[in-house]
C-alpha cells in the first residue's frame, strides 16, 4: 500500500504540480538524471570451476530526486532496473531486474545462467550489454545510463545431474540423476545418522532445507534463510528422491537387501562405496537370482520419526545391463567363468546405471564403527565398569571420534569398539593422562586424568587419543553474528550440563556454536535438539524472534534445549 501510494503521488506531482495553500504555488518534482555504469571486468570466461566465486561486479551512480519546494521532501519513488541484452541498442531478448543498492555482484553460475537465457554460444566469447534503466512512473519517459559491455564466454549447463556437497558446501562426489532434466533427481546415498547436505544443480542454485524447525523434508534455494538438509537417525543405504519442482525431498532406507534364486542370504552394505555385497560359492557358469527388501520410507509426512516410516516393498529388476527400481523382484541373471568362490556385488554408486556384478573372490569390505566406548573412566562414580560413555565418529575418512563423559577412574580405562565386547578394544601403547598413542588389544590400560569433565578425541587410522578438560563454563560463539567467546553457559550440578541466558537480536547469518574452550578447535554444531561434534553450525536462532532465552546444553548426552 506504502508504495502504491508513492506512485500515485509521484504521478500527481509530475504531471499536474500540486497547488499550495499559499499564493496557488505550484509544486514540480525534478525529472531523474542520467546515472554512470562501470563494471570491474570487459572479459570474463566462466567455467564449473568459478561457478561459486565472484567473477563480476557493476556499481552505478544515481540521483535524488528532489522537489521545487525546500520545505519538502520528494517521494521514495526512483527506480533502478539493471537490463542486459547482446544488442547495443537493447533489441530483442533483455535481461532485467529492479535492484534495491546501486551495485550487483555475480557469482560464476548466476553469469552463465544469464548468458543462457540470453542464448549465447557456450564456449565462444559473446558480447552482453549492461544499462541501469531509471524510472518514477508508468507515465513517465525512464533514462538510462551508458552501456557498458562484457564479452562473456560460458559454458553449457548439465542439468541432469544433481551434486551433493556436505555442510561446509564442499563436493563430496555423489551425485543424483534427473533423467529429463526437469528438477527431480534420484539415486542411493550411504548416509551416516543424521548425516546432512545440500544440493547443488547444474545452473549452480544451492538447495537445503527450508530453514524452519520440524520440517526436514521441505527445502529451500534461498541462500540467506536455509539450512543443511538432514537424514533421519539410522544409518544406511538411501534412495533419495530430490524435487525441486514442489521442493520436497524423501529418502527411502533400505534396511536390509535378501537375494535369493541361485544364491540366497543377506547381503552387506558397504556405506563408503555404496554397495551391496554378499560372498558366495557356485559350481555353475550361469546364476540367477532376485533381490528384494522392505524399506522405511520418510517423507514430509512422517518427518525423521522412524515409528511413522512408512514400511514400503522395494525391489530389483534387470533391464539390459542395469538394473531398475520396482516393487516386485525380478529375474536377474549373471555369468560366471567358471564355478568357484564370487563377491556378488551391487553397485549402487553410478545413478545413471546401477549394476550387478559377480567378482572371483569373497572378501566383505570393513564394517564402519560408529560408537566406541570408555569402560572404567568413571569407575569411582558409577562403582564399575560400564558402557554408559561413549565417543562417536564425526569423520570417516579419519576414523576420528569424539566426545565427553566426566572422569574419576581407579584403574584407569580403554576403548572398546562395541558395547558388551570385552575383547576387542584400544589400550595404551604410549603416553599419560591427556594424550598418547593407541595399540589394538594391548596389556595396559590408558592412564586415568585428574578427576573431572573432558572431551576426547581419537583417532583409530593414526592410532591417537587427546583429552582436554572442560572447566566450569563454555561459549557460544556466533550469536547475532558475533564471533568471540563473551557469551557463556555456566555448569549446572548435573553432570555435563550448562545453562544460562542468551539475547537473541538477530538471526546469526551463518549460525553459532557451542565451544568447550576458547581454542576455537573444541566446538559442536547441531539441529533439533542434537549436538555434533564439529558438524553444522545451529540455526535455532532463525525462528525465534529477538528477546531474552534460557539455553541449556548437556555435552555428554550431545542435547541443547532453548527456550522463553
Amino acid at each position: 500500500m506504502k508504495t502504491l501510494h508513492n506512485y500515485i503521488l509521484a504521478a500527481l506531482v509530475l504531471l499536474t504540480g500540486w497547488a499550495c495553500e499559499k499564493e496557488g504555488d505550484l509544486v514540480t518534482l525534478s525529472p531523474p538524471e542520467e546515472g554512470t555504469l562501470i563494471a570491474t571486468a570487459t572479459d570474463v570466461v566462466l567455467s564449473p570451476e568459478n561457478s561459486t566465486n565472484p567473477v563480476l561486479g557493476l556499481s552505478w551512480t544515481t540521483t535524488e530526486l528532489t522537489v521545487s519546494d525546500p520545505n519538502m521532501s520528494a517521494p521514495k519513488v526512483l527506480k533502478h532496473t539493471l537490463q542486459t541484452s547482446l544488442n547495443q541498442d537493447f533489441s530483442g531478448t533483455v535481461v532485467a531486474g529492479d535492484e534495491e543498492e546501486l551495485s550487483r555482484s555475480y557469482l560464476g553460475a548466476e553469469l552463465n545462467a544469464l548468458a543462457q537465457t540470453l542464448g549465447t554460444t557456450p564456449g565462444s566469447a559473446t558480447a552482453v550489454y549492461f544499462r541501469v534503466r531509471y524510472s518514477v512512473g508508468a507515465n513517465i519517459d525512464p533514462v538510462f545510463s551508458n552501456t557498458v559491455a562484457v564479452n562473456l564466454t560460458s559454458y553449457e549447463i548439465d542439468m541432469s545431474m544433481g551434486y551433493i556437497l556436505n555442510a561446509d558446501q564442499e563436493d563430496t562426489g555423489v551425485k543424483l540423476f534427473s533423467a529429463n532434466s526437469d528438477g527431480r533427481y534420484v539415486g542411493f546415498m550411504g548416509a551416516t545418522a543424521w548425516s546432512n547436505f545440500f544440493l547443488k544443480e547444474g545452473d549452480g542454485v544451492l538447495w537445503g532445507n527450508d530453514g524452519v524447525s520440524g520440517t526436514a523434508f521441505i527445502t529451500s534455494s534461498d541462500t540467506e534463510t536455509h539450512w543443511n538438509c538432514w537424514f533421519p537417525g539410522v544409518s544406511g543405504c538411501y534412495y533419495v528422491d530430490f524435487n525441486t519442482q514442489n521442493k520436497t525431498w524423501q529418502a527411502l532406507l533400505l534396511p536390509t537387501l535378501t537375494v535369493s534364486g541361485d544364491v540366497s542370504g543377506e547381503l552387506t552394505f558397504d556405506r563408503p562405496n555404496n554397495k551391496w555385497v554378499l560372498p558366495f560359492s557356485t559350481g555353475s557358469t550361469s546364476i540367477t537370482v532376485q533381490l528384494s527388501t522392505t524399506g522405511k520410507q520418510y517423507n514430509n509426512a512422517t518427518g525423521t520419526d522412524d515409528d511413522a516410516a512408512v514400511d514400503t516393498p522395494v525391489a530389483f529388476v534387470q533391464d539390459g545391463e542395469v538394473l531398475k527400481l520396482g516393487t516386485q523382484p525380478g529375474n536377474i541373471t549373471l555369468s560366471v567363468p567358471a564355478g568357484g568362490d564370487y563377491t556378488l556385488t551391487l553397485d549402487l554408486s553410478d545413478p545413471t546405471a546401477w549394476v550387478i556384478t559377480a567378482e572371483k573372490g569373497n572378501e566383505l569390505p570393513k564394517e564402519t564403527i560408529e560408537t566406541l566406548y570408555l569402560p572404567g573412566i568413571d569407575d569411582l562414580i558409577s562403582g564399575g565398569w560400564t558402557f554408559d560413555n561413549m565417543l562417536h565418529l564425526y569423520n570417516e575418512d579419519d576414523s576420528t571420534y569424539a566426545g565427553v563423559a566426566l572422569a574419576n577412574s581407579e584403574w584407569g580405562y580403554a576403548i572398546h569398539t562395541e558395547k558388551d565386547n570385552w575383547d576387542d578394544k584400544y589400550t595404551l601403547a604410549e603416553g599419560d593422562g591427556t594424550s598418547g598413542t593407541l595399540e589394538f588389544k594391548g596389556s595396559t590400560n590408558l592412564p586415568a586424568p585428574a578427576p573431572g569433565l573432558y572431551l576426547f578425541d581419537v583417532s583409530l587410522s593414526a592410532l591417537t587419543y587427546n583429552l582436554y578438560p572442560i572447566e566450569d563454563q563454555i561459549y557460544l560463539s556466533g550469536l547475532n553474528n558475533v564471533w568471540d567467546f563473551n557469551t557463556t553457559l555456566a555448569a549446572t550440578e548435573t553432570s555435563g550440563e550448562f545453562s544460562g541466558s542468551i539475547v537473541i537480536t538477530q538471526a546469526s547469518e551463518w549460525g553459532f556454536q557451542i565451544h568447550t574452550d576458547t581454542s576455537w578447535n573444541h566446538y559442536f554444531g547441531g539441529s533439533e535438539g542434537a549436538l555434533y561434534f564439529k558438524g553444522s553450525n545451529i540455526t535455532d536462532d532463525a525462528a525465534l524472534a529477538p528477546g531474552t532465552y534460557t539455553m541449556t546444553v548437556n555435552v555428554i548426552t550431545r542435547t541443547y534445549s532453548i527456550s522463553n
